[in-house]
């Protein structure tokens, strides 16, 4: 208690005993209850306090206590301040209101302490006012922490049930009475309703669809005293449908009362939240689905061929380095079979893509069920297969299966009412050891199928080191045409062309031939098989055009006449669509130039670009000679269909002419043809004497051969023409002696 105002009057020697008397009495009471005893006698102006008031504060229990008012009321906390003064003010009053007051007070160490002041007057004088009050302080400061920490928590607590919006219930499982917070009743939707809710609200509160399992669920946890735990849909008061979520516990209380102590939370935005989360999910997850199943479409597409559903070639590159490793591992050897299916390309042509498409779907059929499952089979492109093998070194069973695949394959397919036919050609390679690669092995199996394609094909041909020569010859070869293209070493020869009668001049084949830097002059029949692979044939044919041209001119230039040049034509060169266009170009005198077909490329089977182009060619005065005639196919309507100018009769058929009566019959038919049809025929091939004879016996137009004249650069052409060694000897005057005989039973009608 605070030292307090001494009172006015004075006190008598007999209230003073009695005040010891009293004071001892409270002292002895007191002393072991922790309670600091004060005692203000303001009639005796005296007062006391007791060593624990003075303990309380920080002071020593001997310690005297100053007794002034207002120092003492600076030791009051500043809050508490006004407050004291006048809780003292009213307290030696006699207000009953003021009997008991708390207040913080600074100890001697300079901490706080919180103290219970409890007071009372205990003496008046004869007006009524107080003269002596009596009273106790305690140091409650652990209480008042203890109350803080409690506040605090308690005031977390419910700021962290208003904050999630739960509500709290309790309830007495004996009494069957519930007691519900405010959020709890808000929730509910029970507005207005007093914390004490009937037992049976929440029951009733429960949507009809839940209300039986969540009733079964809270008895069983009443029965077993488990906890409750569950979420539910409720009817609000207000006939809202929301969600809730239920936790509770059972205790028993201080009284020994089993009690139920729950709380709930409205979670119907975070159930819609988590629907339409998981739906994100589920949605997601069948997109992904989706996208994983387009992945491997896509992935599947990529290394399948589309039509035959086999693996590609990208497929089939992979699976190379894997056999490769496998073999090398497992000490197998790798066998690869390269297919390709011959007259393939005939079907296309004859029944339309889609017969060939059948075809190739049958043949990639019939490559399936022909392996065993361990096998690799893809199409890598056209009409090419490939098949993978992993094979025992000593295997001699790579060959029964590339039979059995030609065996199959030759069997023919029934597609719309026609019976199609094709075959294959295989191409074997096989290596093993610890530097086998894969892709060398295909390599070889290609120029193993080359090989066996060459030989006539549906046939297979195991590669050889020989056949890998030929195709690194033919490769260079083939590079060499083309650096001879870019240096012109591609040049005309020519062969003169005379008048089987007077042996005259009436032209010159141009005939093909390659200036080799290394290997000198080269005949067609070095070149021309790769040139044709090459595509490049047509562009040797331009290039021969255009110098035979220029060196007609020249020959003009030096007074010689050479009435027509010759030069042969290819049969893509003869499709080309911009024939006409490029010959227009060269500004050719008509009459003066003759394209020669084989005849096996210019009869039966003119597409119609060769038509159009055959077209334009008669436009230009380009006349059309038949090459080779008699060696091909060629029928009597075809040739009047294409009217050429000249037939040239194939060497083979001159050859024997001397030594066969057949052969010159046939010969002499030949000549009779083209003469009923207004055509010229030259004779190639003429080596000798007797051919000159006899071809003029049967009447033949011209004759061309080693008899007469050899192939010659253009510079030799024209002091060849003017010495007219071919005329020498019996050859002239056979010649003359023939020519004499037509001319006079002419005149003699005449």
């Amino acid at each position: 208690m605070p030292v307090k105002k001494a009172h006015p009057e004075a006190e008598s020697p007999q209230g003073d005993a009695e005040l010891a008397e009293r004071e001892s009495r409270w002292n002895h009471a007191l002393v072991g209850s922790g309670l600091g005893v004060w005692d203000h006698n303001y009639r005796l102006n005296r007062k006391y306090y007791s060593p624990t008031w003075k303990t309380i504060r920080g002071m020593a229990p001997d310690e005297e206590v100053a007794g002034d008012y207002d120092a003492w009321l600076q030791l009051v906390h500043p809050d508490d301040r006004d407050f004291v003064a006048h809780a003292i003010e009213r307290q030696n009053a006699g207000d009953p209101d003021y009997q008991i007051f708390q207040y913080r007070e600074r100890h001697r160490d300079g901490h706080w302490v919180w103290i219970d002041c409890r007071g009372a007057c205990v003496e008046w004088d004869e007006n009524g006012v107080p003269t002596r009050v009596v009273g106790t302080d305690i140091d409650i400061t652990a209480r008042k922490e203890a109350e803080e920490t409690l506040s605090r928590l308690s005031r977390r607590l419910d700021l962290a049930l208003e904050i999630s919006r739960i509500g709290v219930f309790e309830a007495d499982i004996e009494n069957d009475t519930v007691e519900w917070d405010d959020r709890l009743i808000a929730i509910y939707g029970l507005q207005g309703a007093s914390h004490q809710i009937a037992g049976d609200a929440w029951a009733k509160s429960l949507h009809p669809d839940d209300r039986e399992r969540v009733l079964g669920l809270a008895g069983r946890s009443v029965e077993s005293g488990s906890d409750f735990q569950q979420e539910y849909r409720i009817i609000r008061g207000d006939g809202v449908e929301r969600i809730i979520r239920a936790r509770s516990a059972f205790f028993v209380d201080g009284n020994g009362q089993r009690k139920l102590i729950g709380a709930n939370w409205d979670v119907t935005e975070d159930v819609a939240l988590r629907n339409e989360l998981q739906r994100a999910k589920d949605l997601a997850e069948a997109r992904n689905r989706e996208l994983e199943a387009a992945k491997e479409s896509i992935e599947r597409l990529a290394l399948h061929d589309y039509l035959t559903d086999l693996p590609n070639r990208r497929y089939l590159d992979k699976m190379l380095d894997e056999r490769s490793a496998e073999c090398r591992a497992k000490g197998l050897a790798l066998a690869i079979l390269h297919i390709d299916l011959d007259r393939f390309k005939q079907i296309n042509d004859t029944l339309g893509h889609r017969a060939g498409d059948a075809m190739l779907q049958h043949a990639a059929n019939v490559l399936r069920h022909s392996v065993r499952a361990a096998d690799f089979v893809a199409r890598i492109g056209g009409d090419e297969f490939v098949i993978l093998c992993a094979v025992d070194p000593a295997s001699k069973k790579i060959g029964s299966l590339a039979q059995r695949i030609i065996r199959e394959l030759r069997k023919p397919v029934r597609y719309e009412g026609h019976d199609c036919r094709f075959g294959a050609s295989i191409g074997i390679a096989v290596d093993n050891g610890a530097r086998l690669d894969a892709k060398q092995i295909l390599l070889d199996a290609d120029i193993a199928l080359y090989r066996a394609k060459g030989l006539g094909r549906n046939r297979f041909e195991f590669f050889s080191a020989s056949a890998r020569r030929d195709i690194i010859s033919a490769k260079r070869l083939a590079d060499e045409i083309l650096i001879g293209l870019e240096r012109h070493e591609f040049v005309p020869f020519y062969q003169l062309q005379f008048d089987a009668r007077t042996l005259d001049v009436t032209g010159v084949e141009t005939l093909a031939r390659w200036q080799h830097p290394r290997h000198g002059l080269l005949t067609p029949d070095r070149f021309l098989d790769i040139a044709e692979d090459l595509d490049v044939v047509s562009t040797i044919d331009a290039l021969i055009l255009e110098r035979a041209l220029a060196d007609r001119r020249a020959w003009i230039t030096d007074s010689l006449s050479v009435p027509k040049i010759s030069v042969n034509v290819s049969a893509r060169r003869l499709a080309d669509p911009d024939l006409g266009k490029k010959l227009r170009a060269l500004k050719i005198e008509p009459g003066a130039v003759a394209f020669e077909l084989l005849e096996s490329i210019s009869l039966d089977d003119c597409d119609e670009a060769v038509a159009a182009n055959l077209k334009k060619l008669r436009k230009l005065g380009i006349d059309i000679q038949i090459d080779d005639f008699g060696t091909g196919h060629a029928s009597i309507v075809s040739l009047l269909r294409l009217s050429p100018k000249t037939l040239k009769i194939d060497r083979e058929l001159i050859r024997m002419l001397p030594q066969s009566a057949e052969q010159r019959k046939l010969v002499g038919s030949i000549i009779d043809i083209g003469r009923s049809l207004n055509i010229l025929v030259i004779a190639e091939g003429v080596e000798t004497e007797d051919h000159i004879r006899i071809l003029d016996e049967l009447d033949c137009d011209m004759l061309q051969g080693y008899a007469l004249a050899r192939p010659m650069p253009a510079m030799q052409i024209p002091s060849f023409v003017r010495a007219g060694s071919w005329r020498q000897g019996q050859t002239a005057a056979r010649a003359l002696q023939a020519h004499l005989s037509r001319e006079l039973p002419s005149r003699a009608t005449k």
